[in-house]
């Protein structure tokens, strides 16, 4: 399977992508031959991956990364790079490759050192002499300074390194990045594509990937996670019977703390089994006995790795929370739906009842203001103010409507 088929309803962003990645088979082939470059290339040294959360663009860049380094003899006849059986494009998208870097954090930025690190990383010259290939899956998360570091390796690349990075869009990066960059846009897939991806790939009943993939609205991460995680599915129905339970104020105090409580509780047992895991590898690199004390001089080295996980808890517990906010908005855009009575397909059909109870209950002026209130919301959470008095705010609106 070709790993352009990864790339659920982006034919056009596949298209451009082949088209460049021919370009770059061929630049390698005249170059080792010693021949004229190819005039006009589609190819680039730095390119940015832009969409709103679930439509692909990690998928799109690993995919771009598996067909620079395809090595399928088909290439030779004519074929598209990017077979997607070779060994090339089977590391590349493992993440194995030995030319393809790809970085991605579970913190809440990226920072000067990690990014130096990178650049230093993109000098090299490619081992198997084709491509030196960074995938920057969290683009977005890079601090100031941290962009400022990236611009230099983006400017003057070294001749066969390629620069992939992604990002929600193109304002979450850096100006001076993005005009260095070929810019592609991906859409949200739509609902019946990604059901069918599930019921292809995962083997999901058609009937549980139908239900899931509406009830994200096309975010096919989100979708294979709620067909497959009992758990998810419970925290989703827990989070949806919110604007039943916030009649009064002590409901709606309540509501807000139970969301808390529930975000944090799913980033401690997310991340308890990998910190046990890097606890004790850290231990076994300093020459700790097992289950002994930590050697004379170390307290530093395992007060950083504290550190580190108690952020990474910190983005888990706000990814959950704000997914959880990203449910509620679906849930009240089903009630304007039915209140200014359009064609638009619901999320939440099996909340129907629920659903059309609400919308007689107050008018689509009261739910816009209530979308409102829940954006507002997200975007406190993004600015760092404290998770408990945002959705306490949040769910104190909407009460009022």
């Amino acid at each position: 399977m070709p790993v352009w088929d990864d790339l659920v309803g982006q034919e056009k962003v596949s298209a451009q992508l082949e088209a460049a990645a021919r370009d770059a088979d061929a630049l390698v082939t005249a170059v080792a031959a010693g021949t004229p470059l190819p005039e006009a290339s589609k190819m680039t040294h730095a390119w940015l991956f832009t969409g709103p959360p679930g439509s692909g663009r990690s998928t799109a860049a690993r995919a771009f990364a598996a067909a620079l380094h395809c090595v399928s003899p088909d290439r030779a006849l004519g074929g598209v790079p990017g077979c997607g059986f070779c060994d090339g494009c089977h590391t590349s998208l493992i993440g194995t490759h030995a030319d393809v870097e790809i970085v991605r954090t579970d913190l809440l930025s990226i920072g000067v050192k990690e990014t130096r690190d990178l650049v230093r990383r993109a000098q090299m010259s490619p081992a198997g002499g084709r491509w030196q290939v960074i995938v920057l899956e969290d683009a977005d998360r890079l601090t100031e300074g941290a962009g400022n570091v990236l611009l230099k390796a983006v400017e003057e690349p070294a001749p066969r390194t390629v620069w992939l990075l992604c990002a929600p869009s193109i304002e979450d990066v850096l100006p001076t990045i993005r005009s260095r960059c070929r810019h592609l846009t991906l859409r949200t897939p739509p609902v019946a594509a990604v059901a069918d991806v599930l019921v292809r790939r995962d083997g999901i009943e058609p009937d549980v990937a139908a239900v899931a993939a509406r009830a994200t609205q096309g975010h096919i991460g989100r979708a294979r996670r709620l067909a497959t995680d009992a758990r998810a599915r419970e925290r989703r129905a827990a989070v949806l019977k919110l604007p039943l339970r916030i009649d009064d104020v002590g409901g709606c105090l309540k509501a807000a703390q139970e969301l808390i409580d529930a975000a944090a509780e799913d980033a401690k047992q997310m991340a308890e089994e990998i910190d046990a895991k890097e606890t004790e590898e850290l231990k076994a690199a300093l020459g700790a006995a097992q289950g002994g004390r930590m050697p004379r001089g170390t307290a530093g080295v395992v007060k950083e790795l504290e550190d580190k996980q108690k952020r990474r808890r910190t983005r888990t517990q706000r990814d959950t929370l704000d997914l959880a906010l990203i449910d509620l908005t679906a849930f009240y855009r089903d009630v304007l739906a039915l209140q200014l009575g359009t064609s638009v397909a619901l999320a939440n059909t099996e909340m129907q009842d629920t659903l059309e109870r609400l919308a007689r209950a107050a008018s689509p002026e009261a739910t816009l203001r209530r979308i409102d209130a829940i954006a507002a919301c997200r975007e406190a959470l993004d600015r760092n103010v404290a998770p408990l008095l945002a959705v306490e705010a949040m769910t104190m609106a909407l009460r009022a409507g």
